[in-house]
C-alpha cells in the first residue's frame, strides 16, 4: 500500500506541474510525465490493476453515448479506408520484424511480437507461449504508446490548431442523477458481460456496445461529465508511465531505444497512410491520424473524445486494427518463422 500510494503522489505531483506551466493534457501526460521519471529513478512504483481497468470502462461509456442512429448509418461508407487497416497492419509487419531481428539481434518470437500493433496484455500473453523474451515485448509497446500520445498532441496542436483545454464533457453537477447512474451500470455491466464472453479490450469495448444500444434506444442521452474523463485520463497516464518500473540502463540503451527506433518506422508509415487517405479525399486529416496511429486504444480515445473528433471513426479502425493483431498475430507468426 506505501507503493500505491506514492504512485498516486507522484502522478498527482506531474499533474500540478503540468497545471502550473500551462502544458496540454495535464491529467494525462502530467502523472505520465511524472511516473516515467521515477521510474526510470527508480522508485518502486505500483498501480491497482481492478481500479485502472474500470477506469477505462469510463472510456468506453463516453464513446458509447456518441452512438445515433445517423452515427451508425454512416459507418457503412467507411469501407474504403477500414481496407487499409489490414493492409499498414502488413506493413509493419514487414518492417517491423526485419528491424529488430537484423538491428538489435533479437529472436524471432520477440522481434515479431514486439512488431505487432496490438495491445500490452495481449502482445505479452501470445510473445510468452511462443518462447519471447517477455520484459523486452512490455518496454518495447510501453514505448510505442508513450511516444504517440506524447507526439500526437503536438501534431493535433501545431498542424490543426485543436484545442486541447476544453472540457471533455459537462459538469456532473449538471446531470440527472437517473443518467449518472445507467452510466456507472453500463460501465460495469458491460465490462463484466464481454470479460465473460472473452471480448479483447472489454473494459472499453464492453461498456462502448452496452452504452451504444441504451443510446440509439434514447434511454441515456448525456455523455460521462468531465471529472469523469479526467479520472479516466489520470489514472492511464499513471498505468503507461508505471510500465517502465525497474527497468535497468542496459534495458534502456537496449530494449527502449530499440522501441525508439520502431517508433520512427510507424509514424512514418502513419503520415504515409493519413496523407494518401486526405489526398484520396476519404476522411479528414485530423480523424485519418486519431484512427491509424498505432498507440494505444484508451488514449487514441481519449485525444479524439478531447479534439471532438468523428468517434465513429476512429474507434471503428482501432477496433478492426486490434482484431486483426488478436487474431491473426498467432497464425502469421507460425508462416512467417517457417514452422
Amino acid at each position: 500500500m506505501i507503493r500505491v500510494a506514492m504512485t498516486f503522489a507522484i502522478a498527482l505531483s506531474g499533474v500540478a506541474a503540468f497545471w502550473i506551466l500551462g502544458l496540454p493534457l495535464p491529467w494525462l501526460l502530467g502523472p505520465m510525465a511524472a511516473c516515467l521519471i521515477a521510474a526510470l529513478c527508480g522508485a518502486p512504483l505500483k498501480g491497482i490493476k481492478p481500479v485502472n481497468d474500470a477506469m477505462r470502462t469510463i472510456l468506453g461509456v463516453a464513446v458509447g453515448a456518441t452512438f445515433t442512429t445517423a452515427l451508425v448509418v454512416s459507418m457503412a461508407d467507411l469501407w474504403a479506408t477500414l481496407l487499409m487497416v489490414p493492409v499498414m497492419v502488413a506493413c509493419i509487419g514487414l518492417l517491423g520484424v526485419p528491424y529488430f531481428q537484423r538491428v538489435w539481434g533479437y529472436d524471432f518470437p520477440t522481434a515479431y511480437y514486439a512488431t505487432m500493433p496490438g495491445g500490452l496484455q495481449d502482445m505479452i500473453v501470445f510473445g510468452e507461449e511462443a518462447g519471447a523474451n517477455v520484459r523486452t515485448l512490455s518496454l518495447i509497446h510501453a514505448t510505442r504508446v508513450l511516444v504517440i500520445v506524447v507526439a500526437l498532441p503536438l501534431l493535433l496542436t501545431t498542424i490543426w490548431q485543436a484545442d486541447l483545454s476544453r472540457p471533455p464533457g459537462v459538469p456532473a453537477a449538471t446531470l440527472p442523477i437517473s443518467q449518472m447512474a445507467l452510466m456507472v451500470f453500463c460501465a460495469l455491466a458491460g465490462w463484466q458481460l464481454a470479460k465473460r464472453v472473452g471480448l479483447f479490450g472489454a473494459s472499453i469495448l464492453g461498456p462502448m456496445i452496452l452504452t451504444a444500444i441504451l443510446s440509439l434506444a434514447g434511454i441515456l442521452q448525456h455523455r460521462p461529465p468531465a471529472e469523469a474523463i479526467w479520472m479516466a485520463q489520470f489514472f492511464i497516464g499513471m498505468t503507461v508511465g508505471s510500465k517502465y518500473a525497474g527497468t535497468t540502463m542496459a534495458e534502456v540503451r537496449r530494449d527502449v531505444v530499440a522501441g525508439l527506433g520502431f517508433c520512427v518506422i510507424l509514424m512514418l508509415l502513419t503520415v504515409v497512410f493519413v496523407e494518401a487517405i486526405y489526398g484520396l479525399g476519404l476522411a479528414k486529416g485530423m480523424e485519418a491520424l486519431l484512427a491509424f496511429a498505432p498507440g494505444g486504444q484508451a488514449e487514441m480515445t481519449v485525444l479524439a473524445l478531447i479534439v471532438g473528433a468523428d468517434m465513429a471513426f476512429v474507434i471503428a479502425h482501432h477496433v478492426l486494427r486490434m482484431l486483426i493483431v488478436i487474431l491473426g498475430a498467432p497464425i502469421f507468426a507460425r508462416i512467417m518463422s517457417g514452422k
